[in-house]
């Protein structure tokens, strides 16, 4: 043990430990969980087509519905419902829905009177249409989003085999002009890099409403949503982190599998959207907890200790050393990125990741403060 009483431990030393420390923290992330997602081969799909209902859970969704819904209710699939939860809208849903009834026969509609939710949010009409499908396997998505391909419900119902009781779909969000475009592009794609990277490690946390399939005893086996019925979210999130194990989850990344989402349109929605989702983060499993937040607190410390060595030490070794460091981390994350971006569809945004990690680090601090005193009981 001698060469530890050689090992410098003046300040800026001890800086540069540190800096390594949570470089490596990071470079674990990356190689042990993201690139099971960059590197993941195409598989077999399971062949079955066992019957399906899509459920959309719907609140003045008027424009939406007329835009997107025909899409869903012309799927190439030998035997499908679209059920459609009106929940008490107030515009001219019920008429529309009225209309494409007669004109789809596949549509079966669902009416729920005003103030009859009684749970907070989305859930109670979600549940109710569970209850009221007319088959076992349940692919949820939302009415302002519309499948990309009309082999969305098969590519979908392909990842399910015997054991498997879930599958993670992606959503990502249509792409326009505007850097605000760009963001939530990103952070949507981020957050699909970790909860398919860990659903491939056995270790399934969540999954998105947009784009999310099961089996409707999974349901019931948890008892729906009535642990966390007070949440206004966490109809796809929550429910999935209760009810995953390391063998019932699958995932689907396809294109052909993906959903297509009208993203936010001024920061402030933004906001609002994201200040809403993270409040559902606090009900997770502590290991779900630790390792989300192990990452993103040595996310924040890797850059911050980078900027404070650069400062302090500038032009020496252990700049250089700590520039070595910092490049090995961006070089992996660019490359994980880039192989995740093309298989979903995202490779060219994956591009920006440099510049689009730093940035979403700071927004996220900010979302995160907020949430811890925001409440809302609503979901339209």
């Amino acid at each position: 043990m001698e060469w530890l009483r050689e090992v410098p431990l003046t300040y800026d030393w001890i800086l540069l430990y540190a800096f390594g420390l949570t470089a490596l923290v990071q470079l674990f992330y990356y190689w042990f969980f993201f690139s099971r997602l960059a590197f993941k081969k195409p598989r077999k799909p399971y062949d079955s087509t066992p019957p399906v209902t899509v459920i959309i859970c719907a609140k003045n969704e008027y424009l939406n519905l007329e835009e997107n819904l025909p899409a869903f209710l012309e799927q190439d699939y030998p035997d499908y419902e679209v059920l459609v939860i009106n929940d008490g809208s107030d515009d001219d849903t019920e008429l529309l829905l009225h209309e494409y009834k007669g004109r789809f026969p596949r549509l079966r509609v669902v009416q729920l009177q005003k103030n009859v939710n009684f749970f907070s949010g989305k859930k109670f009409p979600l549940a109710i249409g569970i209850k009221e499908a007319r088959h076992n396997m349940l692919l949820l998505t939302d009415a302002d989003c519309r499948p990309d391909s009309p082999h969305w419900i098969a590519s979908m119902v392909s990842g399910f085999d015997p054991a498997t009781e879930i599958v993670l779909g992606y959503g990502p969000y249509r792409k326009s002009k505007g850097l605000l475009n760009q963001l939530i592009r990103y952070d949507s794609f981020f957050i699909a890099l970790q909860y398919l990277s860990y659903a491939l490690a056995g270790q399934a946390y969540m999954g998105v409403g947009r784009n999310l399939a099961y089996r409707r005893e999974v349901f019931y086996r948890v008892k729906g949503f009535t642990s966390h019925y007070k949440v206004a979210s966490g109809d796809d999130d929550l429910f999935v982190n209760q009810a995953a194990t390391p063998r019932n989850v699958r995932i689907e990344v396809r294109p052909e599998a993906h959903t297509l989402s009208l993203p936010k349109e001024t920061l402030g929605k933004w906001f609002h959207q994201k200040r809403r989702h993270m409040t559902t983060g606090k009900y997770y499993r502590p290991k779900f907890k630790f390792l989300l937040g192990l990452f993103s607190l040595s996310q924040a410390l890797f850059y911050l200790l980078f900027i404070i060595i650069l400062a302090c030490c500038f032009f020496s070794t252990i700049a250089l050393i700590a520039a070595a460091i910092f490049a090995l981390r961006m070089i992996s994350m660019l490359i994980i990125f880039f192989r995740a971006g093309k298989k979903l569809n995202q490779s060219r945004l994956s591009l920006y990741s440099p510049l689009f990690d730093i940035m979403m680090l700071a927004l996220n601090l900010i979302f995160s403060f907020s949430a811890l005193f925001y409440y809302n009981n609503r979901w339209k």
